[in-house]
Parts: structure tokens; C-alpha cells; sequence
């Protein structure tokens, strides 16, 4: 294969135009949350990732499989708890059997402004969903992200 292979070139400018949409989308609901609810696309994720959480064998997440959740790193990860817990939406406690782990749980105001924003969250989602399938080039990664029936969990 040569950098000008007609193969790689199409794999390519698939990769731009997946790359495309993506950040199309995170702009948009970016503005939307921060505009109607003072957050970011990664403090939605991360408050709805760690609110699906549990009580019970394996129903806290470790900080490396909340920060693969998100796709931060995990000292990005760190910064961002630190951050959503000053705000009072998150809280940090030491695990009852092993004093080495530490559980990160969204508090109770946390959970109203995410359940305030999921809805500003989904609009945004569709809305940009919507103007991104006018786009020829996009228009097919459109109706594959619509098809797409991804457990949440």
C-alpha cells in the first residue's frame, strides 16, 4: 500500500468525515448544555457515566474505567471530579473493604442538574443529528449513528 492507494485514501476520508460529524456534535450540544446548565459535554458524560452506578459487587466504577467511559485520561479524569465536586454535584468517599479505593458518587444536586439537562442534552443530540444528514458527505454516518442500538451500561 502507497500513501496514494485509492484504498487507504477512501479509508481516510472516511475517518475525516466520522471525525467531522463527531465534532460537529459536541460543538453543538457543548453550547447547549453550557448555555442552559453551566456544563461541559465531559461533566454531562462523566455525571451521567458515574450515575449509573450501583451499590453492590461491581457497581462502582475504578477511576480507569470511569475515565475510559469519558475518554479522558485518568489525571483528566482526577481534575474533573475535583472540579464537579467543588461545585457540590459529585462527592469522594474511601471504599469499606479496601481503604485504597476510592468511590466517586454523584450527590443528590447532582443528579437534579443532570436530570435537568439530559433533556437540553438529547434536543442538542437530534438537532445536530438533523442538520449534519443535509451534508451528502455525512449523510450516511447520520443513519448509521440512528441505527445503532448500543446497550447504555
Amino acid at each position: 500500500m502507497t500513501a496514494t492507494d485509492p484504498a487507504l485514501t477512501a479509508l481516510s476520508q472516511g475517518w475525516c468525515a466520522l471525525s467531522l460529524l463527531h465534532g460537529r456534535i459536541e460543538a453543538h450540544i457543548e453550547r447547549a448544555l453550557e448555555a442552559g446548565h453551566g456544563l461541559s459535554v465531559r461533566e454531562f458524560s462523566l455525571l451521567d457515566v458515574l450515575s449509573r452506578q450501583h451499590n453492590g459487587p461491581g457497581g462502582h466504577l475504578q477511576m480507569k474505567q470511569v475515565a475510559d467511559a469519558v475518554v479522558l485520561s485518568q489525571s483528566a479524569t482526577t481534575r474533573l471530579v475535583t472540579r464537579l465536586e467543588d461545585r457540590g454535584l459529585l462527592t469522594r468517599y474511601l471504599c469499606d473493604t479496601d481503604r485504597r479505593g476510592i468511590y466517586t458518587d454523584v450527590t443528590e444536586a447532582g443528579l437534579a442538574l443532570l436530570a435537568e439537562a439530559r433533556p437540553t442534552n438529547d434536543a442538542a443530540l437530534r438537532e445536530a443529528l438533523d442538520e449534519a444528514a443535509k451534508n451528502p458527505e455525512l449523510a450516511p454516518l447520520v443513519r448509521a449513528v440512528e441505527k445503532l442500538h448500543v446497550p447504555v451500561g
